[in-house]
């Protein structure tokens, strides 16, 4: 038995150690499905009955924070349809200073409403953005009235400019093809004072990229990919090269000439409602872990280093 002097010595080091904990940056993941969410709006399939009904649990809209404990900040990269839950789960660690947006795909922005009158009425809220992003923003209804209310600060973004978010943060805005109706895409370069992520929810394929996805993953400790679908056919009767992104299967193909401590740093992301990854447990899953890479998970947390 633990005398009370001992027990309250345990304890009072317990707190310390997770005060410490707190006070270095970090990101977290806060949604992990594609843009419509899991299950998805009038799927009556297989693969939503099993979130409709329970069997899995239900997913919300990929989205990471990066939060900065030292200084009571965080910052939301996309503003999703799940925007109201996933700034509720950030809230014990500050204060929102700013959204960062990848482009305009309705999974991506959207959530942007909750700024506006009808809800929380929010005062110049950051909102950083390419510059199709930001007219697009400025241009149309209802998202120009949350800049001219001044709900939302629009800030501008520069592809491979270095945007400094705080003394212990960096996040750089990377190009990729994807399909650009209304504005371009970026994917994120997030530093921390001791380590580096890459987050790419949306791209074309792999192929169609001026950088080298593999080298990239070479230079980060940690990679959210775009996992949008698993495999060509996924989506019965509909003509996928419409909606192009890297399938599941292609991009383990191409990973697996990176050693096995490259490829663990990967980590699958935006899951289509039909996606076999929604099902963490199942098959695919476990073909995925298998390679050596990552399925992600909503609550993921991946210290950025610093005082931790």
């Amino acid at each position: 038995m633990l005398s009370k002097l001992t027990l309250l010595l345990f304890l009072s080091l317990s707190v310390f150690s997770l005060q410490g904990q707190d006070k270095g940056p970090f990101l977290m993941v806060l949604g992990i499905a594609q843009d419509a969410g899991y299950p998805q709006a009038d799927c009556r399939k297989d693969c939503c009955r099993k979130a409709w009904e329970g069997e899995l649990p239900p997913r919300k809209v990929s989205c990471l924070a990066l939060a900065d404990p030292a200084t009571g900040r965080f910052w939301l990269v996309d503003a999703t349809p799940d925007f109201r839950e996933q700034l509720h789960e950030m809230a014990p660690y500050g204060q929102l200073s700013g959204i960062l947006l990848t482009h305009a795909h309705i999974g991506h922005y959207t959530g942007l409403m909750h700024l506006g009158r009808e809800v929380m009425g929010a005062k110049e809220v950051p909102v950083y953005a390419m510059p199709r992003m930001r007219a697009f923003l400025e241009n149309n209804g209802p998202w120009g009235q949350l800049v001219q209310l001044r709900n939302i600060e629009p800030r501008n973004l520069t592809a491979d400019s270095t945007l400094t978010l705080s003394r212990s943060l960096q996040i750089t805005p990377l190009s990729v093809p994807h399909r650009d109706e209304y504005s371009e895409t970026v994917g994120f370069l997030i530093e921390g004072p001791d380590k580096r992520a890459l987050y790419i929810p949306d791209i074309d394929k792999w192929q169609l990229w001026e950088r080298d996805i593999l080298e990239l993953i070479r230079q980060v400790d940690i990679a959210f990919l775009d996992g949008t679908f698993f495999a060509n056919g996924e989506i019965p009767g509909r003509d996928m090269s419409e909606i192009p992104h890297p399938f599941i299967e292609e991009s383990l193909a191409l990973f697996g000439s990176l050693p096995e401590e490259e490829r663990a740093k990967v980590h699958f992301i935006h899951f289509n409602h039909t996606n076999p990854l929604l099902d963490a447990e199942g098959a695919a899953a476990r073909r995925v872990r298998e390679m050596g890479c990552g399925v992600g998970e909503e609550g993921m947390r991946f210290s950025l280093g610093g005082k931790n």
